[in-house]
């Protein structure tokens, strides 16, 4: 390997050492036609007007446009098991949105949307869900998650329930959405719920918790 050392400048006492991998080829290291300074894999630096023509960027919190990346997760097929549940949400996420596209269950327990942090919160929520079908109009408060009050088994919603971060020092997130059925029914919900920690993970379900899923497929975005 070959060395090339330089000297510091007038206040400096140091030498700057330059050095050639071992190699049996012949590469070109060109440096800009500019004054300039180097960006070094190592150090830390501000770059600026650098394009990144498909980045990939791993683990890492990009601070000045994580509240803009929105992601997608992969769409689920809501068709079988009880539950459908989406983990692996980034720490740094203030903002989900489920979106439900003909979603049906076996039978008439009421929907529900639980988050959750390592695990489902069962517990804690202070909300309603409102139906109106055709002229009439009901609802129920729940307590166990954010409740969509669709007791039909023969209705196939979709819709879009988003769920914002309030309060990070608490964990307290605020839910908004709504769904609708094909003929005359709408569906409303609103509330709260503060989890024992940072929120990894959102689940679709029922009240009861032993209807299946029947019809339809599910999606989230968060930012």
């Amino acid at each position: 390997m070959s060395l090339v050392q330089i000297s510091g400048n007038a206040s400096g006492t140091g030498t700057l050492t330059i050095a050639a991998p071992n190699t049996n080829s012949n590469y070109t290291l060109t440096l800009p036609a500019a004054t300039d300074t180097l960006v070094g894999k190592a150090t830390t630096d501000t770059l600026t007007n650098k394009t990144l023509t498909s980045p990939t960027i791993t683990g890492a919190v990009v601070s000045a446009m994580a509240s803009s990346v929105i992601t997608s997760g992969t769409a689920v097929a809501s068709t079988s098991g009880t539950s459908i549940e989406f983990t692996g949400i980034p720490s740094w996420c203030k903002r989900i949105t489920m979106m439900l596209k003909g979603v049906g269950t076996s039978s008439t327990s009421n929907k529900l949307i639980r988050l959750g942090s390592g695990s489902p919160t069962s517990s804690g929520y202070a909300g309603s869900g409102t139906a109106i079908v055709a002229s009439a109009v009901g609802g129920a408060g729940y307590t166990t998650g954010f409740g969509i009050a669709d007791a039909t088994a023969a209705n196939r919603l979709s819709g879009s329930y988003v769920f914002t971060l309030e309060n990070a020092s608490t964990n307290t997130w605020c839910c908004s959405g709504s769904s609708a059925n094909a003929s005359t029914s709408m569906f409303f919900s609103a509330g709260n719920v503060s989890l024992a920690g940072t929120l990894d993970r959102i689940i679709f379900t029922t009240v009861n918790g032993t209807d299946t899923m029947a019809a339809g497929e599910i999606n989230i975005l968060y930012e």
